[in-house]
C-alpha cells in the first residue's frame, strides 16, 4: 500500500513537542523525515520527565517513523552538510527564535538559490515580527495573549490553566497543514515559498466564540453566548454517587429537553441557558439527582438515549474506553532500547492510503552515518567530523 506522502523528504530542525507532534503526523502519512539534533545534547524533550528506562515518553511517542542524526550547525561543515541537504529535500521545518537562522548563513533566502522548491516552515511562538517576536514562551503564555485562558474557567471567571498544552498541540496540526499547502503549491508551479507561523496567532484564530461574542455585544445590547463555560445548567460536569463525573453538553433545546425528561424534570426547561441564581438552582437540581447512582448506573441509563454525555475519563478510564480502542488510537511499538512501549495511535482515518507506525523513535544520531555515506562521506570523512565534533 503507498503511502499519501510517499517521497516527499522534509529535514527536521525543530525541537520540543509542538513540532514533533507535526512531524510525527508528517511521518505517520508516509513523509521521509530526517530529524537533524545538536550533537550529546539532541532535542531536549528526549530528557524531559515522566522518564521511561532512558527517555522521556513523551518524546518516545511524538518521534516514531523519523530518522535521526546529529550535526553541529555552529560548525562550517556542519552549515554545510545542511546545505547539501536542502538540495534532497522538500521541506525545511525549524523552531529557533526569529532570526537565528539567517545568523546561521541558512535562512530561507540563502536555501532558495540552493533549491528553488524548497518549502521552508518556521514555527515559534509569537512569529517573525511584532514586539513579542524575541520574548521566551511556553503554552500558557501563548493562550493568555489571545485571550483563550481567561475565557477559561468556570463562573468565578478565575483563568484555568488546560491540563493539556492546546496551542502547543495546535500549532503541530497548523504547520503540518501550512506544510502541505506549500508543497502542493511547490509541486504546480516549482517554485517554493517561505511559510512563518505563531502559536499565539493560530490561538487568536482559535478563539473565533469569544471574539465574536465581544463583537455581537458592541453592536447589541441583548446578545446571548453559547452558553459554553460551565456556568449554565444545560452545559456541565455532575457528580455521580461513586464520586466521578459525567458530562453533559445538551446546548441544543431537544437534547436538554431529552436528558429532562429521562430524569422526570421537565419543569427545568426553561432554565436550560440560565445565568446567576437561577443556574445555580437548576444546576444544584441536576446534582442532586446524579448523586443517586453511580456513574456506571447513568451511563447505562444514558445509553441509546438523544442526549450528549460521556463519561469524565481519567487515564485508565480512557485505556479501557471501547470508543478509543475500537478506533486504534493506543497501540503499542517496539524500541530498541525500552522495549515495547504504548503510543498514540494517527487520529485520521484514510480509507486508501492510511498513517501508520514504521519505525519507533530513533535513538540520537542513530542515522548520521548512514546520512553522511548517502551524500558521499567516506568512514574516513565521518570519523573526521565525529572528531572535529561536527557530528
Amino acid at each position: 500500500m503507498t503511502a499519501a506522502l510517499k517521497g516527499i523528504r522534509i529535514l527536521d530542525l525543530s525541537r520540543l513537542l509542538p513540532f514533533n507532534y507535526c512531524t510525527m503526523m508528517l511521518a505517520d502519512l508516509g513523509a521521509e523525515v530526517l530529524k537533524v539534533e545538536e550533537p550529546k545534547i539532541g532535542d531536549y524533550m528526549r530528557w524531559m520527565p515522566p522518564k521511561l528506562k532512558k527517555e522521556g515518553a513523551v518524546f518516545l511517542m511524538a518521534n516514531r517513523n523519523k530518522k535521526s542524526m546529529t550535526l553541529n550547525l555552529k560548525k562550517d561543515k556542519g552549515k554545510d552538510i545542511i546545505r547539501q541537504l536542502v538540495k534532497e529535500h522538500d521541506v525545511l521545518f525549524e523552531s529557533f527564535r526569529p532570526g537565528v537562522m539567517d545568523k546561521l548563513g541558512l535562512g530561507y533566502e540563502a536555501l532558495k538559490e540552493i533549491n528553488p522548491k524548497l518549502v521552508f516552515c518556521s514555527s515559534t511562538g509569537y512569529g517573525q515580527n511584532g514586539p513579542y517576536k524575541s520574548r521566551p514562551g511556553h503554552d500558557m503564555n501563548y493562550l493568555s495573549v489571545a485571550g483563550i485562558l481567561n475565557a477559561s474557567g468556570q463562573s468565578e471567571k478565575v483563568p484555568s490553566i488546560p491540563s493539556i498544552p492546546v496551542a502547543d498541540m495546535s500549532i503541530g496540526i497548523f504547520s503540518a497543514f501550512s506544510i502541505l499547502a506549500g508543497i502542493i503549491e511547490s509541486n504546480r508551479t516549482g517554485k517554493g515559498q517561505y511559510i512563518e507561523l505563531s502559536m499565539t496567532d493560530c490561538m487568536v484564530s482559535y478563539n473565533m466564540i469569544n471574539i465574536a461574542g465581544y463583537i455581537a455585544r458592541q453592536q447589541s445590547e441583548n446578545v446571548d453566548d453559547l452558553g459554553i463555560t460551565g456556568d449554565t445548567p444545560c452545559y456541565n460536569i455532575l457528580k455521580t454517587k461513586d464520586n466521578k463525573f459525567i458530562s453533559l453538553g445538551n446546548i441544543e433545546d431537544k437534547f436538554w429537553i431529552n436528558l429532562l425528561k429521562l430524569v422526570n424534570r421537565e419543569d427545568l426547561v426553561k432554565y436550560q441557558y440560565a445565568k446567576g441564581d437561577d443556574a445555580k438552582f437548576a444546576i444544584d437540581e441536576l446534582q442532586k439527582i446524579f448523586l443517586s447512582k453511580t456513574r456506571k448506573e447513568w451511563l447505562a441509563l444514558l445509553e441509546g438515549q438523544d442526549i450528549c454525555y460521556a463519561p469524565v475519563n481519567d487515564i485508565d478510564d480512557l485505556i479501557d474506553d471501547p470508543q478509543v480502542s475500537k478506533r486504534d488510537m493506543l497501540l503499542e511499538m517496539e524500541h530498541p532500547v525500552e522495549g515495547k512501549i504504548k503510543t498514540v495511535g494517527f487520529p485520521f482515518k484514510f480509507s486508501k492510503t492510511p498513517g501508520e507506525i514504521k519505525t519507533p523513535t530513533p535513538t540520537l544520531g542513530q542515522h548520521t552515518d548512514d546520512v553522511l555515506k548517502i551524500l558521499g562521506y567516506s568512514d574516513k570523512q565521518i570519523a573526521e567530523l565525529k572528531e572535529k565534533k561536527v557530528i
